[in-house]
């Protein structure tokens, strides 16, 4: 009876660690899940893109999870299209990093590039290191960017 009590509370403890650390790694999005929204996002505008800025805006479809979301813009004069927090945010980090350059600068087709800035995490003001991950998708850039 005693060995069996042990093994109940023992069994109870593990899953509700467990739970704890699963819901600790839950709450924001991993550079794996930024990379999959990325490529997700590529198919969706290569499919139809004006259906696909739409879903991006609206953070539909698996488009907006947690801290994660998908952001387009034109490659030609990198006015953006496709943002769920509302288009025109700002394209330098906090010590004034024009990341939104680099990406323009640096997006090739069919190549995912990545870029490192401080940006605060929703409901914060504090900046911490965020990953972009970009690439250009016909006459768009897109990315997905993910917090360290």
């Amino acid at each position: 009876m005693l060995r069996n009590l042990v093994f109940v509370v023992a069994s109870a403890a593990a899953l509700i660690l467990s739970s704890v650390a699963f819901g600790q790694t839950a709450q924001y999005g991993t550079a794996e899940d930024a990379r999959a929204m990325l490529e997700k996002a590529i198919a969706a505008v290569k499919a139809d893109k004006t259906k696909a800025f739409e879903t991006f805006n609206r953070g539909e479809g698996g488009f907006k999870d947690r801290d994660l979301y998908v952001f387009c813009a034109n490659a030609s004069d990198s006015v953006q299209t496709a943002h769920p927090t509302g288009l025109g945010a700002r394209l330098k980090d906090l010590r004034g990093f024009a990341f939104g350059e680099e990406i323009m600068r640096n997006a090739t087709e069919g190549a995912v590039n990545e870029v490192t800035y401080l940006w605060p995490r929703p409901g914060s003001n504090t900046p911490v290191p965020k990953v972009m991950f970009f690439t250009k998708v016909g006459d768009q850039i897109c990315g997905v960017g993910y917090y360290k």
